[in-house]
């Protein structure tokens, strides 16, 4: 039966599971007493749908506290074993795969090196399906609690009805790649079992605003720093993030050739590839065989050594020129969006640290609108190097939640993309 607003009783029984569900998880242990005001539920409302969580054993006691003049009140938390979740970073120097169990403690991880193959489809195909595997055998987990694989990728995703999620990765050489159809065929997990793909930098930009430096604020962009750069808005309008192809802002005019293909990106002078690129150009002199990450520390160590020996000068002002075209380019950012709160990260982000971050600022607020520039922070995110694979298992925590603690159905209307079911219950009823 439906409302005047049209919403129905299982409408309203699913958003009232969803609202203890995550204030436990968010704020909890939490005692009934308190998820009343917490969740705006009547003390009726709570009891209820506690003892259906419990029931459902997603929600168990967790000790007791004494009340004012009364008995003690017991503690009630998410169940951590109730559920699992993987996240899959598809990186620039690794795949990596991690199994959490429902508050996101990790429980396992595997990590796949990519070396001369690069971007090959098959080669991230297998590394993610074997890594799925291998995390599941190691901790004896049961795909049957698995609420699904959140997968962080480059690109732009395209989500469609007859093929799942279609990469659009111009940068690593992938053109309409239906990733989400390759993994499912001849995958061993149950049919039900649903990915989750989007962009890397719109996972970590999950993780830092659920659980680290975004934490609090209404608007925000995080951004991904790694052999390109990347970034997400998350906004009241768009509070799940959009991933935002910054990287391929024009600098400069006929400028250097980007990876896309286009001269003058941001990322081809801001990503940690071209910062190698142009330490070599000007006549650096990394050491030979080095992956990426090691690469971009040998250049660190040289432009900035230990006191009494002298610097590099050419890996200096190569470094000193990124923090001008990175800041340059968070002005961009500032101008456009006005947020609260910058965040960087991604591996190339870590690396720099807080050593670089002096210099982007002052660049930042040099090239921005005056008015937004003094009413933004920019900062470091704080998950460190497993942002994007806690982002990515995250998407199906999200999904898990909007149905109020639900697991999808394999029927076919279940098994839409995250990305219209979130739509569909935002939409006016």
């Amino acid at each position: 039966m439906a409302g005047r607003n049209g919403r129905t009783v299982r409408d309203l029984r699913r958003a009232n599971r969803t609202a203890v569900l995550q204030r436990l998880y968010f704020d909890g242990p939490l005692s009934r007493f308190e998820l009343g005001p917490a969740t705006g539920l009547s003390s009726g409302s709570v009891s209820n749908v506690v003892a259906d969580l419990i029931a459902d054993g997603l929600v168990e006691e967790a000790g007791s506290v004494d009340s004012d003049g009364g008995r003690p009140r017991t503690l009630l938390r998410v169940a951590p074993h109730s559920g699992h979740m993987i996240g899959v970073d598809v990186g620039e120097t690794r795949v990596r795969v991690e199994l959490f169990d429902l508050t996101l403690t990790e429980l396992a991880r595997v990590e796949r090196p990519l070396t001369q193959q690069g971007y090959d489809v098959d080669v991230i195909v297998g590394h993610i399906r074997d890594g799925i595997d291998e995390v599941l055998a190691t901790e004896g987990a049961s795909p049957e609690l698995l609420l699904g694989v959140g997968v962080g990728v480059p690109g732009i995703i395209e989500h469609t009805e007859d093929r799942g999620a279609v990469v659009h990765g111009q940068t690593i050489g992938w053109d309409a790649v239906p990733l989400e159809e390759l993994l499912r065929t001849g995958c061993r997990l149950p049919e039900s079992v649903r990915y989750f793909i989007d962009n890397g930098a719109k996972t970590l930009g999950q993780a830092e605003m659920w659980f680290g430096a975004g934490r609090g604020a209404d608007n925000a962009v995080v951004v991904l720093f790694g052999s390109g750069v990347g970034a997400c808005l998350v906004t009241a309008e768009v509070e799940r993030g959009r991933a935002v192809e910054w990287g391929h802002l024009t600098v400069r005019v006929r400028g250097r050739r980007c990876r896309c293909g286009a001269l003058g990106c941001l990322e081809a002078y801001a990503g940690a590839e071209s910062l190698l690129a142009r330490w070599r150009e000007e006549g650096g002199r990394p050491a030979e065989g080095l992956d990426e990450e090691s690469a971009l520390t040998a250049m660190l160590a040289a432009a900035y050594p230990p006191e009494g020996t002298e610097p590099d000068p050419v890996a200096l002002a190569v470094l000193e020129e990124t923090a001008e075209y990175l800041g340059a380019g968070l002005s961009d950012l500032i101008n456009l969006f006005q947020p609260e709160r910058i965040l960087i990260g991604g591996w190339a982000g870590l690396q720099l640290g807080a050593r670089f971050l002096p210099a982007v600022r002052r660049y930042a607020a040099m090239y921005a609108l005056r008015h937004p520039a003094e009413r933004v922070t920019v900062d470091l995110g704080r998950l460190g190097p497993d942002a994007v694979t806690v982002g990515a298992a995250i998407l199906p925590l999200a999904d898990f939640f909007s149905r109020g603690g639900r697991r999808a159905e394999p029927a076919a209307e279940d098994r839409l993309p995250a990305w219209r079911a979130a739509l569909e219950d935002r939409s006016p009823r």
